[in-house]
């Protein structure tokens, strides 16, 4: 964007989410005295303030950017992230809200050591949620950086850094009680500001007379130029011309028509399009609008329908492993208010999910040369500014603009706390000043970590994430509640197994993935969605070795599940908050 005047209104937009969500954060800051107000807001939010605040910290920049993108370039399949993203939910209601409530536990590595009497593996368990916090937060951090370089022009690392510096600066001064207030406001900004621009171009599609499902090719309406900002392989349908770079590992001199098939395309060079040509997409995406609109296509690579049951399986079971999100049922008064949160937010999510999907609509039809360079996360971004000239359009990229800031300010900050309370109560000593000094820590790794690592499409690195959540807390959860016989030696080695396995492809992929040269069809598949090996393994590890070291299960166990299960009027459980209340 150089060279072009900086959008005011957009400044103003992303000044104007950042100050809202700082003096938010202020007031909340006022209110926190005690670690249990930084822990869990001393157990104190109402179901429906509480269902606002998890919405607003779980739909983070894959649900407000990465859904879109996702959808522009994959088209029908794609839409099992939003609604595995959703009924993760149901799950998470039916299995796990209420009896985790109950436990009286701050933390997930507290709910392991309550209910398997294990210190071992509640440090191990402290691993495991820093381990996905710490993923969650890179894609966070890369994508405020993606978000103003595209806005504003600024560098990358601007972006990353200033949204650091606000997060970790609400969670050292608050906590969760102040956090809280701040991403029940960023719910509804962001739920405003993916609707709008939503609801806009659905009215002009439909004086626009498109057909989504046609036999072709999507292409631009008028003569563009593309500059491909990293190597990139793609699928050309019909010819086109491109200048400088390299073109399947050849420097071009001058410009070059590349004919039908696939090309290798080298950072710098730039490609032309005339007005009403056909747009290359990313090698494996769906070329024709045709075959886009139709399910079965999977994800780019050599085994669709192993990709769609694999995503299936991380996003509905790593809702339930989630460690921001878990921490949040805690804050509930008792388990019937956690039940009635988790409904509460299934309906709000639900809501917000629409208008995502309706943007990767739009942008396969009207900002399709992002199919070029991979960089679809950018179409809500820059879809409002391609459609609607003048005023409207830049109201509406600035409404879009503050959204996106929203989403990762919120999501960030719930990560941060989650860490923040696991390395203060099972690292430090558990006071107020250590959760401090663990969220500024926490909040610096992750930040380094993402100016260092490949940038990768934001919904597939969270779709890893929820891989890993789906792999190693998840059948710890489920198990811990509902299986008499889990001991904490099968839970450990449930854990590690999983972990490793699902673990291992999320890291090869934040920095910078292995391609199906290097590992072959079914290996390249399982690194990219390991969730349909690596969960299975995890819950069979689980129970095979609990059933061999079956003598170890607690003595308590009756106690521990009466505790899980019975209602809070029958008496028979109490919130152990004596030791968190110091200052």
């Amino acid at each position: 964007m150089g060279g072009q005047p900086i959008p005011v209104l957009t400044v103003l937009g992303i000044v104007a989410a950042a100050v809202a969500t700082v003096a938010i954060g202020i007031y909340g800051v006022r209110l926190a005295r005690t670690t249990s107000d930084f822990l869990v807001a001393s157990r104190t939010v109402s179901a429906r303030w509480n269902a606002t605040a998890i919405s607003g910290e779980y739909l983070s920049a894959a649900s407000f950017l990465g859904v879109a993108g996702l959808v522009a370039k994959y088209g029908a399949d794609a839409l099992w992230y939003p609604i595995g993203f959703t009924a993760g939910y149901l799950a998470l209601l039916l299995f796990v809200a209420a009896p985790l409530r109950r436990s009286g536990a701050y933390t997930v590595p507290d709910f392991a050591e309550f209910r398997l009497g294990s210190p071992r593996l509640r440090k191990l368990a402290m691993l495991v949620v820093a381990m996905v916090c710490i993923l969650y937060l890179i894609p966070q951090f890369q994508g405020a950086g993606l978000t103003l370089n595209i806005l504003l022009g600024v560098p990358s690392w601007i972006g990353g850094v200033a949204v650091g510096v606000i997060v970790i600066a609400n969670v050292v001064g608050g906590g969760m009680r102040s956090i809280t207030f701040v991403q029940a406001f960023q719910y509804w900004l962001k739920l405003t500001a993916v609707a709008i621009p939503a609801v806009a171009l659905t009215l002009y599609f439909f004086g626009d007379h498109h057909d989504v499902g046609a036999s072709m090719p999507p292409t631009v309406t008028t003569a563009t130029t593309v500059d491909i900002t990293t190597d990139v392989v793609v699928q050309v349908s019909e010819p086109v011309t491109v200048s400088g770079g390299t073109v399947d590992g050849r420097v071009v001199e001058g410009t070059v028509t590349l004919g039908p098939g696939e090309h290798t395309l080298g950072e710098g060079m730039s490609m032309v399009l005339d007005a009403g040509a056909a747009v290359p997409v990313v090698a494996g995406a769906p070329a024709q609008n045709s075959d886009w609109i139709t399910p079965g296509w999977g994800f780019g690579g050599p085994h669709p329908m192993y990709q769609v049951y694999s995503l299936m399986l991380a996003t509905f079971l790593g809702t339930l492993g989630l460690p921001h999100v878990l921490v949040r049922f805690y804050t509930n008064p008792d388990g019937r208010a956690a039940r009635l949160t988790s409904l509460a937010v299934v309906g709000l999510v639900s809501v917000f999910y629409l208008f995502p999907t309706l943007l990767g609509v739009f942008a396969r039809l009207y900002v399709p040369q992002l199919l070029i360079t991979g960089t679809s996360d950018a179409a809500v971004l820059l879809l409002p500014g391609s459609v609607f000239s003048g005023w409207g359009g830049q109201l509406l990229a600035a409404l879009v603009a503050s959204g996106a800031i929203a989403a990762f300010l919120s999501t960030s900050s719930g990560l941060l706390v989650s860490i923040a309370g696991v390395v203060s109560t099972d690292v430090l000593r558990g006071r107020v000043r250590d959760f401090r000094i663990a969220a500024l820590l926490a909040g610096l790794v992750p930040l380094v970590l993402s100016l260092a690592v490949v940038s990768v499409d934001l919904s597939r690195t969270v779709g890893l994430v929820f891989a890993v959540a789906a792999s190693t807390l998840c059948p710890l959860l489920v198990l811990g509640i509902w299986w008499r016989g889990l001991t904490a030696v099968g839970a450990g080695a449930g854990m590690v197994v999983g972990g490793c396995v699902a673990g291992t492809a999320a890291t090869v992929a934040v920095l910078g993935g292995l391609s199906e040269d290097v590992l072959g069809g079914w290996p390249a598949a399982i690194f990219a969605f390991p969730a349909a090996v690596s969960v299975p393994l995890a819950f069979l590890t689980m129970i095979v070795v609990s059933k061999v070291s079956s003598k170890q299960i607690p003595a308590d166990i009756a106690r521990i599940f009466t505790r899980m299960h019975a209602p809070e009027r029958l008496g028979m459980g109490s919130d152990r908050e004596d030791d968190l209340r110091q200052p």
